[in-house]
């Protein structure tokens, strides 16, 4: 609970900051907004010539796309400390959050939340509701659990990604750029639906790097494609990828050297 409680009054800090120029969040918000618009603009056109791709019709595209956009924009809203990591070790800024008596995951954590990503979180939802509307999901408690697990399962996974990323950054000093190839590219890899890509890719995102436990599976069921209670839950196995990604986080931790100031 004082973890929350820390956690807490960094996002209120980050938060009065942000409000303290009202027009730059609103413009930046705005773009963000507009920066997901024109993906969604390439899916619109392309299904404008083809009534399908692989079986899936416009509306359970943008139901992919919409939840895929949302978790990635959450877990970037919240975890956009490690995102941004690289600089706090080139800095020996580090050196400071390891002497303070509390947890550095938590530390890192509240040195950054970028608000502004609330424009790609609406995108994604105005998307997805939509795409809920138009494709006539018949609704009950089970498809109602399974949106949360999938906001759940899918930020917990976009966490996991940006925390390999920071981790990395204690070897290299240098953030890794093909990791963007796993958190901005599984986004955009994210705008249709998973099982398009063939079968070594849809292998690959179910049992290395999870994208289809949080997207293509659970949107099956959703659209009453599959059927059985175990899509339910299939979201939040992509919370044991955190795991590995702390347990890296961890072993950087240990091998750290500061780089000065």
């Amino acid at each position: 609970m004082n973890g929350l409680r820390l956690y807490g009054k960094y996002v209120g800090m980050h938060v009065r900051s942000a409000m303290q120029y009202k027009a730059s969040l609103v413009l930046s918000t705005i773009g963000q907004f507009l920066v997901s618009f024109s993906v969604f603009l390439g899916i619109y056109f392309m299904y404008q010539r083809f009534p399908a791709v692989e079986g899936f019709t416009y509306e359970e595209t943008l139901l992919c796309f919409g939840i895929m956009l949302m978790e990635f924009s959450i877990a970037e809203m919240v975890v956009r400390g490690f995102d941004q990591f690289s600089s706090m070790v080139r800095q020996a800024e580090f050196d400071r959050v390891l002497v303070r008596p509390r947890s550095q995951v938590l530390q890192v954590l509240g040195s950054k939340f970028e608000l502004t990503r609330l424009g790609r979180i609406l995108q994604g939802g105005v998307m997805f509701v939509y795409a809920l509307v138009q494709a006539d999901v018949s609704w009950d408690a089970w498809k109602v659990l399974t949106v949360i697990f999938m906001l759940v399962g899918g930020v917990a996974l976009f966490s996991g990604l940006f925390l390999i990323y920071a981790a990395l950054c204690f070897f290299t000093l240098e953030g890794l750029e093909f990791m963007n190839v796993f958190t901005d590219g599984g986004r955009e890899f994210g705008r249709y639906p998973v099982g398009i890509y063939g079968k070594r890719i849809l292998q690959f995102c179910t049992f290395i790097v999870p994208y289809a436990l949080v997207q293509y599976y659970p949107a099956l069921y959703l659209i009453g494609r599959e059927e059985g209670i175990h899509y339910v839950f299939l979201p939040l196995l992509a919370c044991l990828f955190l795991l590995p990604a702390y347990g890296l986080w961890r072993l950087g931790v240990r091998h750290y050297q500061s780089a000065g100031s």
